[in-house]
């Protein structure tokens, strides 16, 4: 089997095609040589990915490259810019692999395709769509584009929405969240009662690579995440465990909070520490018979520890 990935130098991308190249012949699409991929690695070099030569008897294409967040966001109309890659780049591709009689496309989209906050039930697959951001509204119209261009072919479609994934060596958010949580400060969640779900990286390289092959995955769209949603406070005391330092909260009323972040600028920040978020994976457990390798628990301890590790 040779499967093909773009973004194999992404966070993501990098653990995966290591990964898959273990046990399949794997071409890494990438717009310049990259020396940090293991030499079994094929590199298909094109300057746009997305219009690159495919070569023939590809049967998977993991597509993760893509235009994500961008934090100091410069341009007038970023909607525009999300669409030309996410939307428009990812189509591109996939009339190729259509071309090329690929076997199966996976998308990896985004839970922002669902919304940003859950207040009562955890988001299924079957929940309506209510993307709030940009990044999330282009995911979704990649996923309605691909269904249609596929409907009726011998291409499989397999779309994946993860909410946040973490490591260690994370960017983003999540690094920054490390970077907090390793000083000897006091955080304001002491009386954080809310649920979010997570994905660490091993738990959804795990995922994909099951999605590769397995029959039930084929035209199916699936929420991937931990299998146990915690608490902001619970996430700062496993990664405060995993650092071998005590955790230290105060108690700051909610309400408080959300008045000054939104004074601040940062409705959306405190929306990601002190909302909920959770995901019902049940479909990927009963559908492919997959459970996440790495517990929460697990998983937030050795972020930790590796966090300290890197900073040594």
């Amino acid at each position: 089997m040779r499967v093909l990935l773009t973004g194999a130098t992404g966070f993501v991308g990098t653990a995966l095609t290591e990964r898959v190249s273990s046990v399949y012949d794997t071409i890494a699409l990438v717009r310049t040589q990259n020396h940090v991929l293991s030499a079994n690695i094929q590199q298909l070099i094109a300057a746009n990915i997305f219009a690159a030569d495919l070569p023939e008897n590809i049967d998977v294409i993991i597509h993760l490259a893509g235009r994500a967040h961008i934090l100091n966001e410069q341009t007038t109309d970023p909607l525009s810019e999300f669409r030309k890659v996410n939307v428009d780049g990812t189509l591109q591709l996939a009339r190729q692999a259509l071309d090329k009689k690929v076997k199966r496309f996976i998308f990896m989209s985004s839970i922002g395709v669902n919304g940003a906050v859950t207040l009562q039930q955890p988001f299924t697959e079957d929940a309506p769509v209510q993307p709030h951001a940009d990044y999330a509204v282009s995911k979704l119209e990649a996923e309605q584009e691909l269904q249609k261009l596929f409907a009726g072919s011998e291409t499989e479609l397999v779309i994946i929405r993860p909410p946040l994934v973490y490591a260690a060596h994370a960017p983003g958010n999540f690094a920054r969240l490390l970077k907090l949580v390793a000083s000897n400060l006091p955080l304001p969640f002491a009386g954080t009662k809310n649920k979010r779900s997570f994905v660490a990286l091993e738990n959804l390289v795990d995922f994909i690579q099951t999605c590769i092959q397995h029959p039930n995955a084929a035209n199916q769209t699936f929420l991937v995440a931990d299998q146990t949603p915690i608490s902001t406070r619970e996430l700062v005391q496993y990664l405060k465990q995993g650092m071998g330092k005590p955790a230290r909260f105060i108690y700051i009323p909610q309400p408080l909070m959300k008045l000054g972040a939104a004074c601040i600028g940062k409705s959306k920040l405190y929306e990601q520490l002190f909302e909920s978020l959770e995901l019902d994976t049940t479909k990927a457990q009963k559908l492919l018979g997959w459970t996440a390798p790495l517990s929460t628990q697990q998983a937030m301890l050795q972020a930790g520890q590796n966090y300290l590790k890197m900073k040594e």
